[in-house]
């Protein structure tokens, strides 16, 4: 075995934790082996054995993970209906209609994408069962963000029953819509997200920037939970305003237990007359406060089209890490995705 330096092959996260191990024989390029701490064997390597405790995800067991991918960590999928979808107004009437697996499966296969994880975009428990089926349908889609009932008494009892499908990596609750501000920090939510480790999920915010303060607060009483900041935390760049937004990201960006995708800023931007270079000082800022290891890319697709198509968008990230080496592009475009959620 060998370990992966700082100078070597990125590892989880950027910052405070010993590295993993991979196997020098691995048949998967770029293959990190996340394990429990005991030896275990590897299927796709060989069938050696490996021991590798997870920084952060502690006792529980992980497969080989081809961090090679190229991965979309951030879409949807859904059979519109205005009852269940009213966020979709008139202004988002481009999207006001069914967009299922395979109208994405085109759409990634179109710029080489490998695999996606499905974001869910109800507030509801069968969204979960929903997005749980569609990936059992179809093998592209290798994670689900779900929803789960964070503020019920009852929610260790749906956490049970959901995390026994493998494909279930992560919960999400859309707090940017919750007339309270300070919602992230109620009581009965953090016990509910405070449930989440012990299953081995993690949990997505989505908020806006204005919500940021509360947010850093609110990842500092879970310092052992793994969380992924969603569209870099919306900020206002219609406006082309940047602080608060930059210093407080920043701040978020120094728990290493965050990681951010690189999605949904064509969509907080004006969507006919946005440009690339007004987007520029939005993406240095996250680049330099995650580092590369801690980045992931995502589409938002159908939620991309009110403001761009998916095969642009992917254009915009992957000419803006053109700079970066091979090493640090794989791991926004696929590897961090890989390995956040173990995919």
């Amino acid at each position: 075995m060998i370990q992966i330096s700082a100078t070597g092959w990125p590892i989880f996260f950027s910052a405070g934790f010993s590295p993993a191990v991979v196997h020098e024989s691995c048949q998967i390029t770029g293959a990190l082996h996340l394990g429990s701490g005991r030896s275990t064997t590897c299927n796709a390597c060989l069938g050696h054995a490996f021991n590798a405790r997870h920084p952060v995800y502690g006792t529980a067991w992980f497969p080989c993970l081809d961090t090679s991918m190229k991965i979309d960590a951030h879409h949807h999928v859904w059979k519109y209906s205005p009852e269940e979808y009213g966020w979709i107004d008139e202004e988002k009437a481009v999207i006001r209609r069914d967009f299922l697996p395979p109208d994405l499966r085109a759409e990634i296969d179109a710029v080489g994408i490998d695999g996606v994880v499905s974001v869910q975009a109800r507030q509801s428990v069968e969204e979960t069962e929903t997005l749980l089926g569609y990936s059992d349908q179809h093998d592209f889609m290798r994670g689900v963000v779900g929803w789960a009932p964070l503020i019920s008494p009852s929610v260790k009892e749906d956490l049970e029953r959901f995390s026994s499908h493998p494909k279930l990596k992560a919960v999400r609750h859309v707090l940017q819509d919750e007339p309270d501000d300070h919602y992230v920090s109620r009581g009965d939510f953090n016990r509910g997200v405070a449930e989440l480790q012990q299953f081995n999920l993690i949990y997505d915010i989505l908020i806006f920037e204005r919500h940021l303060p509360q947010t850093i607060e609110f990842v500092d009483r879970h310092p052992n939970q793994v969380f992924v900041l969603d569209h870099i935390a919306k900020p206002r760049i219609k406006d082309n305003l940047i602080t608060p937004w930059r210093e407080n990201i920043s701040e978020l960006a120094r728990r290493a237990n965050v990681s951010c995708k690189i999605s949904g800023m064509v969509t907080e931007a004006d969507f006919q007359n946005w440009t690339e270079a007004q987007l520029q000082p939005y993406l240095d800022t996250v680049l330099e406060a995650f580092g590369p290891s801690r980045l992931m890319f995502g589409s938002d697709w159908p939620v991309c089209l009110l403001a761009c198509r998916y095969g642009r968008w992917f254009e915009i990230v992957s000419k803006f890490i053109a700079r970066l080496s091979s090493a640090e592009q794989e791991r926004i475009l696929g590897g961090t995705a890989v390995e956040v959620y173990r995919l």
